[in-house]
């Protein structure tokens, strides 16, 4: 028997949201795991106190506003992978001090939020961010920032890289120029940038070649498959 048949006027997406959080999901010490679930989560789960890692992966999520995290200002991981996020409330983030990774890879992005400072780790690989959608110094104050995953997206343009990111994945856009100062400084020969490991521009609209003094002054040149 299914829940729209058992009981009169209750949806599948109702009768999940008005469940307890512990019960549609394992929840252990500091850590809630609501992956895939049914009946289908369309939105932010009610977290317990002190929840400090958050997955929930492969659900129907559609937005997060800015009282989903509002009152959990303990959270330090969040993954929301694979869901259908297409708007995120520009303050959604803004209170969580102590968060350090978050993954909205897989969702249906066209632009990102205001993001924490403290954050370490940044993934918004597939989802149709355009350079117009990402705001010139949305990753600027964000100077612990290791790792930075915009690949599979629409960006037509290098954002700004905080010179703490070790490692930068931008391949599948639509980027089409790389200038002397996207990664190096072009008023400073001696600078180099010996943090960025790792950066993937591969199956991008652009020559590479064609712009070898802007790698200068990086340890590694650009790794993937190129023109």
């Amino acid at each position: 028997m299914d829940f729209d048949s058992a009981i009169p006027g209750l949806s599948i997406s109702s009768f999940s949201a008005n469940l307890p959080t512990c019960l549609l999901c394992v929840c252990l010490t500091g850590s809630v795991y609501c992956e895939d679930i049914s009946p289908d989560m369309t939105t932010v789960p009610t977290l317990p106190k002190e929840t400090a890692y958050l997955y929930a992966r492969f659900n129907k999520i559609k937005k997060i506003s800015t009282k989903d995290f509002s009152d959990f200002l303990t959270l330090k991981r969040i993954d929301l992978t694979g869901n259908l996020i297409s708007e995120i409330e520009d303050g959604a983030f803004s209170q969580l001090t102590l968060l350090e990774e978050l993954s909205l890879a897989e969702n249906r992005l066209v632009k990102l939020p205001t993001l924490p400072t403290k954050l370490t780790s940044f993934n918004a690989n597939h989802n149709f961010l355009k350079t117009s959608g990402v705001k010139t110094n949305a990753f600027k104050k964000l100077t612990k920032l290791l790792k930075l995953y915009l690949a599979n997206n629409q960006l037509q343009a290098i954002p700004h890289i905080p010179e703490s990111v070790r490692i930068l994945h931008l391949q599948n856009n639509n980027i089409t120029v790389v200038s002397k100062d996207s990664f190096c400084r072009s008023n400073d020969t001696y600078y180099l940038r010996l943090s960025l490991s790792e950066v993937r521009m591969d199956a991008n609209p652009v020559i590479l070649s064609k712009h070898p003094d802007s790698f200068t002054c990086l340890k590694a040149l650009p790794v993937g498959q190129y023109r």
